[in-house]
C-alpha cells in the first residue's frame, strides 16, 4: 500500500461512512472505515496510520463544504477519501420541496472542495463513487445516481486523484444476483455492503503502489 509510516487519512461523508463513530471509543464507528482501519493495521504493522472519521449522517456535498476546513484541512492529512452523493439524489426522493443539490451544482461544490485541498503540500485525492440507491440496477434511485457517478469520475481524473469504483463493484455484485443483501434500507450498509466498500478502496490502492 502507498503510505507512509506516519500517513494521517481523513475519510470525510456521510452516514454510511460515519456509521456510528461517535459511540465508538475510536471514534471510527462500525463500517467500511473500521474494516479499512484494521486491514491496513495488520498489513502494515511497523507503521503508525492515523486514520480519522469524519462521516455526519445526512450529510449532502453542501455541508461537506460547509466543514471542509475545520473537518479535513485543519488536519493536515497525507491522505484524504471522500464519499459524498447518496442524500444528495435521496433528498430529491424522500424530500422533493426541499433545496435540491442536482449535478450541476454538486459538481461546481465537489471542485471547490477540491480546490482547498490544494493548500496542503503533498496530499493525495481518494474519491469514492457513491454507491447505490435500492438494491436493483435499475432503479429510480440509481437512474438518478449516474450523473453524480460520472461527476466523481471526471473530476477523479481532473485532479489526479485514486478512483474508488464503489458504484461499479455495487452493480456488478447486485448482477450476479447472490440473493444477500448489501444494505438494510436500500442505502445503508451490511456488514457485507460495507466488505464490499472496504475491498473496492482496497484494491484502488493496491493498484496505485503497482504503478
Amino acid at each position: 500500500m502507498p503510505f507512509n509510516p506516519k500517513d494521517r487519512i481523513v475519510f470525510i461523508g456521510d452516514s454510511i461512512t460515519d456509521k456510528g463513530r461517535k459511540k465508538d471509543p475510536l471514534k471510527l464507528g462500525n463500517g467500511y472505515v473500521r474494516m479499512l482501519h484494521d486491514y491496513l493495521t495488520v498489513e502494515l504493522p511497523s507503521h503508525s496510520l492515523k486514520i480519522i472519521n469524519e462521516g455526519v449522517s445526512g450529510n449532502r456535498v453542501i455541508d461537506l463544504e460547509k466543514r471542509w476546513r475545520m473537518d479535513v484541512l485543519d488536519h493536515h492529512p497525507q491522505w484524504i477519501s471522500i464519499s459524498i452523493g447518496i442524500n444528495d439524489v435521496w433528498r430529491q426522493l424522500d424530500s422533493p420541496d426541499a433545496d435540491q443539490v442536482y449535478p450541476e451544482r454538486f459538481e461546481a461544490v465537489y471542485r471547490n472542495m477540491l480546490e482547498q485541498t490544494k493548500q496542503l503540500p503533498d496530499c493525495r485525492l481518494i474519491l469514492m463513487q457513491p454507491t447505490v440507491i435500492k438494491e436493483y440496477t435499475d432503479s429510480t434511485g440509481n437512474s438518478l445516481l449516474k450523473p453524480y457517478v460520472n461527476i466523481v469520475n471526471r473530476l477523479a481524473d481532473e485532479y489526479d486523484a485514486i478512483l474508488v469504483r464503489t458504484h461499479e463493484a455495487f452493480i456488478e455484485f447486485l448482477e450476479c444476483e447472490t440473493g444477500k443483501d448489501l444494505t438494510t434500507d436500500g442505502v445503508h450498509m451490511t456488514t457485507l455492503g460495507d466488505s464490499l466498500m472496504a475491498s473496492a478502496w482496497i484494491k484502488a490502492l493496491s493498484h496505485v503502489n503497482q504503478q
